[in-house]
């Protein structure tokens, strides 16, 4: 991705995929869905950004499983990024861990029920890294001033925003499509997050639920009104995935998919 406020940002020829599993399960598993993001987006010219989380500390029951940990994560995130010569993504939690996961990480992602949480935004600014903040599931798209703010006026100017759904009433998300031309008015690149924001938060009582099956339609939605860049979990097998399996995208199916978002992105940027 390319703007004028960023350096890390998407360009308006070619589409920015961030991609990957929602937790680095094992190193094995991870390589294997990198890889084969790896293959398939430069089949299709699309720039590609590997995601996994090391932890997720907001899972919805305290047994859920939260990943293998930031020391052994992060190492599984830089042999990904120095064999595949990859970008990484991956988000943190806690504002010790900012200057520890910008080591390896390219990109610095905050979660979206982080995104007011001013010491974390700021120790993440301080790391000189882009930042990718997702809009909190309660937050107005306008809202969102304040954190770019908070982050500005730390030192960093650059910054990309993600829709990720809004909260309509219990366990349900909506994507009010007009919010991504709302952050867009910041003039930072907004990125859509079409697998969570299919989510069904904590829907299955003891864990998160969600509506595969909607992913690609909101997605299409998304670049239609002008999403600079798409953000997808994708998982070889989603119905074992330890997390957010429910609204992950199959691997094998993704390839298919992302030739018909290319279409929609293709036909908005021609105009």
């Amino acid at each position: 991705m390319r703007d004028k406020n960023t350096d890390k940002t998407a360009s308006s020829k070619k589409l920015t995929l961030f991609a990957g599993p929602c937790i680095i399960e094992s190193e094995k598993m991870a390589m294997k869905v990198a890889k084969t993001l790896k293959t398939l987006t430069s089949k299709l010219k699309v720039s590609f950004v590997f995601k996994a989380s090391f932890d997720k500390a907001n899972r919805t029951s305290l047994s859920s499983f939260r990943g293998i940990g930031i020391s052994e994560g992060l190492e599984v995130l830089e042999k990904i990024k120095n064999e595949l010569s990859v970008s990484i993504i991956t988000d943190i939690h806690l504002p010790q861990q900012a200057d520890i996961a910008a080591k390896v990480a390219d990109i610095i992602q905050i979660p979206a029920f982080l995104c007011r949480q001013t010491d974390l935004l700021v120790a993440a600014a301080k790391t000189g890294k882009p930042i990718l903040v997702k809009k909190a599931q309660f937050l107005a798209p306008w809202d969102m001033k304040n954190v770019i703010n908070k982050i500005k006026e730390s030192g960093n100017n650059n910054i990309m925003l993600c829709e990720r759904g809004t909260s309509f009433g219990y366990n349900t998300l909506v994507v009010d499509m007009t919010g991504i031309i709302e952050m867009k008015k910041f003039g930072y690149p907004v990125v859509f997050d079409a697998t969570h924001s299919v989510q069904k938060p904590g829907g299955r009582g003891d864990h998160t639920g969600g509506n595969r099956e909607y992913v690609e339609h909101m997605a299409k939605a998304a670049l239609a009104v002008g999403a600079d860049a798409l953000f997808m979990e994708v998982h070889p097998d989603p119905d074992t995935a330890p997390s957010d399996g429910a609204n992950m995208v199959r691997l094998d199916e993704l390839e298919s998919m992302l030739e018909r978002l290319l279409k929609v992105y293709d036909a908005v940027h021609s105009l």
